[in-house]
């Protein structure tokens, strides 16, 4: 089968549109075009056109990757999975993330870090910091670098406490309880929950 016309494409830059002589069009980098040493009027066979356009999905998911992960922050499990979607085997899946990680745009800790502080900020607790490094998949050993970066929870408690309480009858333990509750909720630990409904006024028992 022969190459009938090879192209800069008009749309893309860097792109290359191959058509062949049944009508087939190939749509490439120019990394195919010069590793193959493809031009107008070169015979190819079956396998050469296979691999062809294997090398050009490999080579356009790693762009893909690249562009991905350069545009927003995410964790090496998720870049893997969006590769696996794209059509990368588990091979390519990890050679790829370890090439994002060289270049420096995948990095699980500064993604740990970020995630955590971002649901700081938002008032959340270490419970619920830590779902959200579990669910992104952020390996466990970025966590306590993470966490401690977060942060001190007292702050969150006693903001949302000021607001949360802000008019509230103080003498009814009801009003404390509910205001325990939504923290528990938040993620916040009963011990700095505690400490907070304290410096607030409450009197705890003990346990």
């Amino acid at each position: 089968m022969r190459i009938s016309k090879l192209s800069p494409s008009a749309r893309a830059q860097g792109r290359w549109l191959c058509q062949l002589e049944d009508g087939t069009i190939l749509r490439l980098g120019e990394c195919e075009v010069l590793d193959f040493g493809l031009y107008a009027g070169r015979a190819l066979t079956e396998q050469e056109v296979e691999a062809i356009q294997a090398a050009a999905g490999k080579n356009a998911r790693r762009e893909k990757a690249l562009a991905y992960a350069g545009s927003r922050a995410t964790s090496r499990r998720d870049m893997a999975r969006r590769l696996e979607q794209w059509g990368a085997d588990q091979a390519e899946q990890e050679a790829v993330c370890d090439r994002l990680e060289e270049l420096g745009v995948l990095d699980d800790g500064s993604y740990a870090a970020l995630v955590a502080r971002s649901y700081a900020s938002r008032g959340y607790g270490e419970k619920k910091l830590r779902d959200e490094l579990y669910r992104r998949g952020v390996p466990r050993e970025h966590w306590d670098a993470a966490l401690e970066g977060a942060g001190d929870p007292a702050e969150a408690i006693d903001a949302f406490l000021t607001k949360k309480l802000r008019g509230a009858d103080l003498s009814d333990p009801k009003v404390y309880q509910r205001a325990s509750d939504a923290l528990a909720r938040r993620g916040f630990r009963w011990e700095d929950i505690s400490a907070g409904l304290r410096r607030y006024g409450a009197e705890l028992e003990e346990e």
